[in-house]
């Protein structure tokens, strides 16, 4: 999971040792020019000069410069998904498991601000999201929530009468609501409040009294 500078998940290092070097500096540096100045400022050419490669490879890999920012987005998130699935690992019933899905989406929110940034704000509202690599991901994250909403309702700790879709549409889209404020203005967030004040709202709407604890 991408969450601090110099820091690699085992996926990551494992994606790094197959892929060409060129393919790897490219990559980097994007993520170090996304550090200092917004996606659309940013040149091929200037990715190029600090990849230290020649600007034909970015199309050789990634066909655009477009490409490039799904192929980095859509391995965040898949590496995203990994981690969340780790963190979920020991923890038991499924409000607590929720509980620390919602949390887990503050905590890489906060971490991943400009990756979080580009994927809510910019990318989604770009033409072809819904048939990019990023999307996939996405999905693939959002099916471990919605899996855990649908086991819930299956152990009779959830309400059977709201569609399990719409539960995890709810519970992501007020974790990202919630945040967007932070996002846009670089704002301190308290996650652990934020976390207790959507399960107080949302998940004791949705669990049966006796399981919501």
């Amino acid at each position: 999971m991408i969450v601090h500078p110099g820091k690699k998940s085992a996926s990551n290092a494992a994606r790094e040792r197959s892929d060409p070097e060129g393919k790897i500096k490219i990559a980097n540096a994007l993520k170090t020019l996304l550090q200092k100045k917004s996606f659309n400022s940013i040149t091929t050419a200037e990715i190029a000069k600090t990849a230290g490669v020649n600007e034909a490879l970015i199309y050789r890999y990634y066909k655009n410069k477009r490409g490039l920012l799904h192929n980095i987005l859509s391995q965040y998130l898949l590496d995203s998904e990994l981690q969340l699935k780790l963190c979920l690992r020991d923890v038991n019933g499924t409000f607590n498991k929720l509980k620390k899905a919602i949390w887990f989406q503050f905590d890489t929110y906060n971490k991943n601000r400009i990756f979080a940034k580009i994927h809510v704000i910019e990318v989604r509202n770009f033409p072809g999201y819904f048939q990019s690599e990023t999307y996939f991901s996405a999905k693939k994250y959002s099916d471990v929530v919605l899996k855990l909403v649908k086991e819930g309702i299956a152990n009779g700790e959830i309400r059977d009468d709201i569609p399990a879709w719409y539960i995890m549409q709810i519970i992501l889209g007020s974790c990202e609501h919630l945040f967007l404020p932070s996002l846009i203005f670089d704002r301190e967030i308290d996650i652990d409040s934020c976390t207790e004040s959507i399960c107080q709202i949302l998940l004791q709407g949705v669990f049966k009294v006796e399981s919501a604890s």
